[in-house]
């Protein structure tokens, strides 16, 4: 057993005040590699980090060897209810799991079967993703579940066949991007209603030591809002620069000469894109977001001034 230098391993391995190192900290956390631990590897990293959490010699040498296990760790597990991820629902999964969706729902977005069953696929996969990652650890009702889902499906849906209707004697290239408002308007709407606990209730607000300052319903918008924002950004390229690509090599003659290269070109091109887009569109904020006391509720800043008269910032986990 080696004697490590004694690091915060709560805190990512590089400072998150910039976007570049938040980047490098959610290429890691997202990357698709990850998904090949078994499930050995899995409790084996959770058990280092737990034994140097509470003081405990570790079979580890280096600090970025400790850091590769937390990585591991941070794949698989909810940072507050320490329960194993669904494996589709883990952010190591976006990459390959909306390659295969966006591809799809990119190459059948013509006929109203193909849309609507692309849609629910999306979406299903979305309100796993958003139950996964979300912040908290107070279960969410079944009753709950059931009605985001239905709202998010019917939502993208709703927007996918009325734009469809709307851009059929427009220029084709419009018609390919009425896949990405449909996931825009879904998202608005499956995110917020996966996370409804949060909004009812607040989520824990916690001082630079992890102590528990409070509960803020305010900060529960906040966090929900960039989730949104990040989640819209990280669908944006590969379906913008996709149909591009696509209509280019229609226009050129390529896809008239091989025209089941459509999908796969599709696929494998949003697959690049959101290789690097996955990671990019987290880093837009912290997943350890950062609030001022002066903007939450005032109850919540009295009882923050009551445990501590001079914090001025608490921070939350707004989720993924």
């Amino acid at each position: 057993m080696s004697s490590l230098p004694k690091v915060d391993i709560d805190q990512p391995l590089y400072d998150q005040s910039t976007y570049l190192n938040r980047a490098k900290h959610f290429l890691l956390l997202t990357n698709p590699l990850n998904l090949l631990a078994s499930n050995a590897e899995l409790e084996k990293a959770k058990r280092i980090i737990e034994d140097y959490r509470a003081g405990k010699a570790v079979d580890v040498k280096t600090v970025e060897e400790l850091y590769r296990y937390k990585y591991i760790y941070d794949s698989a597990f909810h940072p507050e209810t320490g329960e194993k991820s669904i494996i589709i629902g883990r952010m190591s999964a976006q990459v390959p799991m909306n390659t295969l969706i966006t591809g799809c729902m990119l190459s059948f977005y013509k006929t109203t079967p193909a849309v609507v069953f692309w849609q629910w696929v999306n979406q299903t996969f979305n309100a796993i993703v958003n139950y996964t990652n979300r912040s908290g650890a107070t279960p969410i009702p079944t009753q709950q579940l059931v009605t985001s889902y239905v709202l998010a499906t019917g939502g993208a849906l709703t927007t996918a066949l009325s734009l469809n209707r709307l851009v059929k004697n427009l220029h084709p290239l419009i018609g390919r991007f009425v896949p990405l408002a449909a996931v825009a308007a879904a998202n608005m709407i499956n995110v917020p209603m996966m996370r409804l606990q949060e909004l009812k209730n607040g989520v824990v607000l916690l001082d630079e030591n992890n102590n528990e300052m409070g509960v803020s319903k305010k900060a529960a918008i906040f966090g929900i809002s960039a989730v949104v924002a990040s989640r819209i950004a990280m669908a944006t390229p590969g379906m913008t620069l996709t149909p591009v690509l696509i209509n280019k090599l229609e226009a050129g003659g390529f896809l008239k000469r091989f025209p089941k290269a459509s999908a796969p070109i599709q696929t494998l091109f949003c697959g690049f894109v959101l290789i690097f887009a996955t990671p990019l569109g987290c880093a837009f904020f912290s997943q350890r977001a950062a609030v001022e006391v002066k903007s939450l509720e005032p109850e919540v800043q009295a009882a923050i001034k009551e445990k501590n008269p001079d914090l001025k910032t608490v921070w939350f986990n707004k989720g993924l």
